[in-house]
């Protein structure tokens, strides 16, 4: 069943959002309507359909709109970098309506916004950010949970907000209070499933809160890892050099396939630049098989203590 509402107002990514949509993990905004920065609405965009017309899973990126469909969900369109609208069908399922607008509907505002959106997990330690990047399935999340047991805290799960101060310094913006975790994960960490919701349906993927680790200011963003999978049996960390640096941001930016549509190349170019004369960037390869995330903790916090 859709859950349309009136009007209900949250905070995420540094944004004020009013919505029609329910987010029940997003933190509820008590604010004035006047600051609202997005808005998200239910809306008819059948006259927008014929350019998506024969193309499911297709996108449409140009002058300043994303637009995409998603086949027994709906219609999804995100405007100038301040809203979102949505014309889902009869069948859709709210999870996965709730999915797509905190996922790629608002990595693609975050972008038309100037706000560098990374895949990743994004941790506070010791008084700055730092963001796990990489593939789906490559253990983001699992880390980020174990540096959590550890009494580290959640700045960001799936897409890290970064953006800039006016001395061009790179800072991550907290999202939302929640993360993503396999069965397996959890099982790992000695944690039940039945606590929490499968994401979309699913029975091995789920959303768990985390509002008590959850670090709720801005911090300003330090280092950057890029976790891989590897067929070899140890850890083994290196640092990322010259031009690669820049293929390692665009490629773990996401969706990037919206920036020339944007008209944001040139912008991604530059703003990697900046962000890199002021991060750490480290490629962490880890066994693909076997549960190692403690070991990695290990790994990266030794890095840092020697960076520092």
């Amino acid at each position: 069943m859709l859950n349309i509402t009136s009007k209900l107002k949250y905070k995420a990514f540094g944004l004020t959002i009013s919505s029609e949509w329910e987010f029940p993990e997003l933190p509820v905004w008590t604010g004035s309507s006047e600051a609202i920065d997005v808005h998200v609405a239910l809306e008819n965009l059948t006259d927008l359909y014929h350019q998506l017309a024969d193309k499911p899973n297709a996108f449409v990126v140009q002058n300043g709109l994303v637009l995409f469909q998603i086949p027994r969900v709906g219609l999804f369109a995100i405007r100038e970098g301040n809203r979102i609208t949505f014309f889902p069908t009869a069948e859709a399922d709210p999870d996965e309506v709730r999915l797509l607008l905190l996922g790629t509907c608002m990595g693609a505002l975050l972008m038309q916004r100037s706000i560098f959106p990374l895949h990743g997990s994004a941790l506070a330690i010791n008084g700055k950010a730092y963001a796990i990047i990489g593939d789906s399935g490559a253990g983001k999340s699992t880390l980020a949970t174990a540096f959590m047991n550890e009494g580290y805290r959640l700045l960001s799960d799936d897409v890290i907000a970064v953006s800039f101060t006016p001395q061009l310094e790179p800072y991550v913006t907290p999202s939302y209070p929640q993360q993503k975790l396999w069965q397996e994960s959890l099982h790992h960490f000695g944690r039940e499933t039945a606590p929490y919701r499968s994401v979309n349906g699913r029975a091995d993927k789920y959303c768990v809160p985390v509002v008590s680790q959850y670090y709720e200011e801005t911090l300003p963003l330090a280092g950057v890892f890029e976790l891989i999978k590897s067929d070899a049996q140890e850890i083994k960390l290196q640092r990322i050099e010259k031009l690669e640096r820049f293929h390692t941001l665009y490629y773990h930016t996401y969706r990037n396939f919206f920036l020339p549509g944007l008209g944001l190349t040139e912008w991604h170019f530059q703003t990697s630049a900046h962000m890199l004369r002021h991060i750490g960037l480290f490629r962490l390869r880890r066994p693909s098989s076997g549960f190692t995330a403690p070991q990695l903790v290990s790994a990266i916090l030794h890095t840092l203590n020697g960076e520092e």
